[in-house]
């Protein structure tokens, strides 16, 4: 089955902290070149996985820089609509543009109650970028989510290429599935994934794609080559590893990082901290995971 370019697996990418909650410039690169030698068809850095809010603009765009110097390759996004003022959101979308990014992410930015105010809006700050454009449905700024009618439209100017489902039900991504066009709705929920493929999405934006991304791309090959029985079993490992970071992501993928052999301490902005008990059961899960073959 063929794809168009914006398909296919977008790999999201942590920032690494020291313990003074400095971003570790040293380990991002060396993470992102271990992300990137999966081979995803896409890098995700500046996402809700990097913490993005919590990061400063100048951090924001010195991560996206070395993503790209690191990404062999492999086509780099970045989200560049998060600051408060107009302006500033035009400045940071043509810093994103010299750091040498190949597509930008757009947050649905808390808007999704204001349907046409939403799509002026991202219409509007589309014609400051030549590059394509991808939707996201940020749940860090709520209402976060699209409705299919908005997207719908947004597709028919020709300047989005895709959008970060986040709707987490399977009849909510169908409505925009039926309205993508030559777009693609890129799926975010792990239970709905392989549901969601069958029903016409056309790629995978998810958090477990931080420390598991290699299952992501042999799932994805797979299906592309039409070995649906393949790519079911390779999702049931998928759903075993979402399982495994979903309680105190994303602190439990970084930990799992490190246990893969990363430079990667279970340090974020948000505060939070890993119990021996969380630790323990992580590094459970990746005993068994790794002595299966699995990562």
């Amino acid at each position: 089955m063929a794809y168009d370019e914006f398909a296919g697996v977008y790999t999201l990418l942590l920032t690494p902290f020291n313990e003074d909650l400095s971003v570790d410039y040293d380990a991002y690169e060396e993470y992102v070149a271990w992300q990137a030698a999966f081979r995803p068809q896409h890098l995700f850095a500046v996402c809700g996985s990097s913490e993005m809010t919590s990061l400063t603009r100048e951090e924001r765009i010195k991560c996206a820089t070395l993503a790209v110097k690191n990404s062999g390759g492999i086509s780099v996004f970045a989200t560049g609509n998060l600051e408060a003022k107009h302006e500033d959101e035009i400045d940071e979308i043509k810093a994103l543009e010299q750091a040498g990014v190949s597509g930008l992410v757009f947050v649905t930015k808390g808007m999704c109650d204001k349907p046409q105010e939403q799509f002026e809006y991202l219409s509007e700050l589309a014609t400051h970028t030549d590059l394509p454009l991808i939707l996201y449905e940020f749940p860090g700024m709520k209402p976060h989510l699209m409705d299919a009618s908005v997207y719908g439209k947004l597709v028919e100017t020709s300047r989005f290429k895709g959008i970060k489902d986040t709707t987490c039900y399977l009849e909510k991504i169908k409505e925009k599935i039926a309205v993508q066009g030559s777009s693609d709705v890129l799926q975010a929920n792990i239970p709905f994934l392989y549901d969601s493929w069958e029903a016409g999405a056309r790629g995978v934006v998810a958090t477990p794609t931080t420390c598991g991304a290699d299952l992501f791309v042999k799932m994805w090959d797979e299906w592309v080559r039409g070995d649906r029985s393949a790519a079911e079993k390779t999702y049931w490992q998928i759903i075993n590893l979402d399982n495994a970071i979903d309680s105190g992501f994303n602190l439990s993928a970084k930990y799992l990082c490190a246990l893969r052999g990363v430079n990667m301490k279970p340090v974020n902005r948000g505060g939070g901290s890993l119990s021996p008990m969380r630790m323990r059961s992580l590094k459970a899960y990746y005993d068994w995971a790794h002595s299966e073959g699995i990562l």
